[in-house]
């Protein structure tokens, strides 16, 4: 297993839950075995105000894996908040994401941050769901949601809603943050001048317990989000190059 050497991680995968401990150990194994032949890593856990026995489980296992943090909210504050929460704090400049609850198989990271190395003008790789395992409902909310965004932000992306994803830590503390920000990556990082990658992943069952971010929760909240977005989009003219002059001239 991989531990952290040198000045810092190079990689760091970050998670938010919120009362998902029986979801917790399994996860975290799985994370640690996609991360083998990364180098450095750390894996960030973002503790959105659970009430449940995550947050004993967590301290539990980082008795034996320096690798893991544990970071908490004292409240919940929502999905985009864990995320950021979970971002600043990380300590690598590239950043995998994914979904705590075992749907997300950590085993596309490599491919996806492999991306990220080998091309500096991708900001972000998004993974697009293959094989949804989520209820009927809940797949016909998710193709309304999708639809709508990307007619109005004309984005490229279908599935907005996959948690795995991974980018630059700078990209992403430079993009203007707002409750719901994680359902808008790629049209914001292509507002900022980067190109967005795209790899399909498998979806897979919830192991435990049940969706923690409803649908009725976020739905008014997600259309002024859209319309935000929009206007943030349009005010967007020119993307700045930025270069220093040489100082020996």
């Amino acid at each position: 297993m991989t531990l952290q050497t040198g000045p810092g991680p190079a990689v760091a995968v970050v998670v938010p839950v919120r009362n998902e401990a029986a979801n917790v150990e399994p996860l975290v194994s799985e994370i640690a075995v996609s991360l083998a032949h990364e180098g450095p890593f750390e894996v960030v856990y973002v503790n959105d105000g659970s009430t449940d026995e995550t947050a004993a489980e967590l301290d539990r296992l980082r008795q034996d894996r320096p690798w893991l943090r544990h970071v908490r909210h004292a409240v919940s504050c929502g999905q985009s908040a864990a995320v950021r929460t979970g971002v600043a704090a990380a300590r690598a400049p590239l950043v995998a994401t994914l979904d705590g609850d075992g749907q997300n198989d950590p085993s596309f990271i490599p491919a996806m941050l492999d991306r990220l190395r080998k091309d500096p003008q991708i900001g972000l790789v998004a993974g697009q769901r293959v094989g949804r395992k989520d209820t009927g409902f809940k797949r016909l909310q998710s193709r309304i949601a999708n639809g709508v965004r990307s007619r109005v932000l004309k984005d490229g992306t279908r599935d907005t809603g996959c948690g795995l994803k991974a980018f630059r830590r700078d990209v992403f503390l430079a993009l203007p943050y707002f409750d719901g920000l994680h359902r808008f990556l790629p049209a914001l990082v292509r507002r900022d001048g980067f190109t967005i990658a795209y790899v399909d992943v498998v979806d897979r069952p919830r192991r435990h317990g049940v969706s923690k971010y409803g649908f009725w929760d976020r739905l008014w909240i997600g259309i002024l989000d859209l319309a935000g977005v929009w206007w943030l989009i349009r005010r967007r003219v020119r993307v700045p190059q930025v270069t220093e002059g040489d100082r020996s001239c």
